[in-house]
């Protein structure tokens, strides 16, 4: 049986406060018509009680009723401004209605204005109005490539008075600017202008004017078809223009097959840039001479010394080979023809033309002032004879994914005779991919392909990786098994902790050239300073800044990463001058210059580990004096196998201190 039920709770009483809101919403809801009696009815029970006190309280007003009946009326019509007029019944009305028409019409007046400015404010805030400036820079799009291109900008304008950054991306406009400011912090002189649209729309593209551009930069898009969507950008800014201007367009594609549409897109004025191709290339060129990277990094940001262009002024005339020597804090690494043409350290007896531009390194694009004198070299210091032959060397390359076979065939074209590659790839696709790159005719370096997953610590163990010369960990560009889906730098990121433990518990180091998708994640990798790092985005990112703010520098850019030409490298120091004593840098570049290299730095062991820049020096001053180190390297401009003696690392201790103690 059950038993007694409890006895109910009583409810608890609703608090008035919840009864009067709940009023108010429900005469709130009953429309406009019955909000406006509640008001009016509320209005009247408030004034007419006030005003009838205030005259009762008066000791001046009048006495009798009537009076006072006069006086509150008064006092009514006042405050609700509605006249308050006395007078025949006819004359009162008339007042009254005049003075609701009055009201009506002033009322009518506000709300309109009132609703004009909010409709504007929303408009402002939505980013659709038009941006009424000329020579400013515009980025289209959003994706990662925003925060750094922004970034390379404000220090890019920080010797411009007025320079305007405009961004036209899907976005919320206050996004897109809370965001920006959170990534890149202050802008300093640079002014940002958000816009929120599609910009695949012409009529949306307007808004940023890009006729007026100084230049525009169509960002990647995320996504199986993000080189389509770039190419109807491309087309939308040139709708949006229309003959009315030709802006300088930069833009980048991940797969080059769509390279082509994308060029017609851009037009005769555009750029376009290969992701997938300039990263293989780099990726390459870094494998075979370790610290190239870093380099590159300091060449293309805005932070120290880039590449400009300058006109030849007073040095028409003179040949390349005095141009090397014209110049005591700037590098000269080329001539850029009046036609286009672009050579890079081209013969010493090549002659600047008078429409010609030099191809200089340095500061700024004002900083290039010629030497006021000749400058000392000291013959004794350079060495004649020739380098040694460099040796054969074992490659590995770990991983796989769309980049891999133009690595390999980069590699192919320059690595020492008799050296070898071993790739480790796991899934059929990525196998059957890999076996058909080996198989491929012609091959001076032979390619083994081996089955194993490069995150697993007994794989790569197995695989005795520090029998390599040079070892490449790939990115992965899609999900995998790695205890759930693996993609963009995690399966990368445990590949590299293995290899560290590994060279801990050896004592030595291997020279590895890790590819990221995301340059935070650098700061995570378990890799010795000054390790090569190559993040595919942020690299495009900084090619396109540097063209966007010098339209010449396309030209100059393909040729530095061409397949063939003359390329950066890294060369041991001692193959140039003595080492061990002190020699002006104006000797190093004159070594060079005899041996028809061009001598843009150095890179010595760095000073310490919070050394920014990992020893790497570009374009020092030919009046400095350097010693250089056995194991020290100039960074050159030059033909010829890019393979070079490695750069020794700089001596770790806590691998030193894991040897011992294990």
């Amino acid at each position: 049986m059950s038993g007694p039920k409890p006895p109910a709770r009583a409810a608890r009483p609703t608090p008035a406060w919840a009864r009067t809101r709940y009023w108010f919403d429900t005469i709130v809801a009953r429309g406009t018509a019955v909000l406006i009696g509640w008001l009016v009815l509320m209005c009247l029970a408030v004034v007419i009680p006030a005003s009838a006190a205030l005259v009762w309280a008066d000791e001046d007003g009048p006495t009798s009723l009537s009076g006072r009946m006069l006086a509150v009326w008064v006092s009514v019509g006042q405050t609700l401004k509605i006249g308050g007029a006395v007078g025949s019944p006819v004359y009162v009305l008339l007042s009254v209605v005049l003075a609701l028409v009055a009201l009506l019409f002033v009322s009518t007046l506000v709300s309109l204005i009132t609703t004009g400015l909010n409709d504007k404010v929303l408009a402002l805030r939505r980013g659709r109005s038009t941006v009424l400036e000329s020579g400013h820079t515009v980025l289209l799009g959003w994706s990662d490539q925003v925060f750094p291109i922004v970034s390379e900008l404000v220090v890019a304008n920080a010797n411009r008075r007025r320079a305007v950054l405009a961004v036209l991306g899907p976005k919320d406009k206050a996004e897109m600017e809370d965001e920006i400011g959170t990534a890149v912090g202050r802008l300093g002189r640079t002014r940002l202008i958000c816009r929120s649209g599609e910009t695949t729309d012409p009529a949306i593209v307007s808004l940023v004017t890009p006729e007026t551009a100084r230049a525009v930069l169509v960002l990647t898009h995320d996504g199986e078809d993000g080189d389509a969507h770039v190419v109807k950008t491309l087309l939308a800014v040139e709708a949006a223009v229309r003959g009315r201007g030709r802006p300088g367009v930069v833009a980048a594609v991940r797969d080059g097959r769509h390279k082509r549409a994308a060029d017609l897109a851009a037009g005769p004025h555009g750029h376009v840039l290969n992701i997938e191709d300039v990263t293989a290339r780099l990726i390459a060129r870094t494998s075979c001479e370790p610290g190239l990277s870093l380099v590159y990094r300091e060449l293309l940001d805005f932070d120290g010394h880039e590449i400009y262009t300058v006109p030849a002024g007073r040095l028409a005339g003179s040949s390349f080979g005095t141009l090397l020597f014209a110049y005591a804090d700037s590098s000269v690494i080329g001539l850029l023809r009046s036609d286009g043409r672009v050579e890079l350290n081209p013969p010493c007896d090549s002659v600047l033309g008078d429409d010609d531009r030099i191809v200089v390194i340095t500061q700024d694009d004002d900083t290039a002032v010629a030497a006021d004198g000749p400058l000392p070299v000291d013959d004794g210091a350079i060495v004649a004879a020739p380098p040694a032959p460099r040796p054969p060397e074992r490659f590995l390359l770990l991983g796989w994914n769309p980049r891999a076979p133009r690595i390999i065939e980069q590699l192919d074209e320059g690595v020492p005779d008799g050296s070898l590659l071993v790739v480790m790839a796991e899934g059929e696709e990525h196998l059957r991919e890999a076996d058909r790159c080996a198989r491929v005719p012609g091959r001076r370096m032979p390619v083994t392909v081996l089955e194993g997953d490069v995150t697993d610590p007994d794989v790569l163990a197995g695989l005795d990786v520090l029998t390599f010369d040079r070892a490449v960990v790939l990115g992965y560009d899609g999900p995998a098994a790695y205890g759930g889906p693996r993609g963009g730098d995690d399966g990368t990121l445990v590949t590299l902790l293995h290899l560290r433990d590994l060279e801990e518990a050896a004592g030595q180091e291997l020279a590895v050239v890790t590819e990221m998708a995301d340059d935070r994640n650098r700061l995570l990798a378990p890799a010795r300073d000054g390790a090569d790092f190559i993040v595919g985005s942020r690299l495009i990112s900084l090619l396109m800044t540097q063209i966007a703010e010098d339209g010449h520098l396309a030209a100059v850019f393909d040729s530095l990463f061409a397949s063939t030409g003359h390329t950066l490298h890294l060369r041991p120091a001692h193959d140039y001058v003595v080492t061990g004593r002190s020699v002006g840098y104006a000797t190093v570049v004159e070594a060079g210059r005899r041996r028809g290299h061009c001598v843009i730095g150095f890179r010595s062991h760095p000073d310490g580990p919070d050394d920014p820049a990992h020893g790497v020096r570009i374009n020092p001053d030919k009046r400095e004096s350097v010693c250089f180190g056995p194991a020290d390297a100039v960074i050159l401009l030059a033909a010829g196998p890019r393979c070079s003696v490695p750069f020794p690392a700089q001596p770790d201790a806590r691998v030193a201190e894991r040897a011992g103690d294990r």
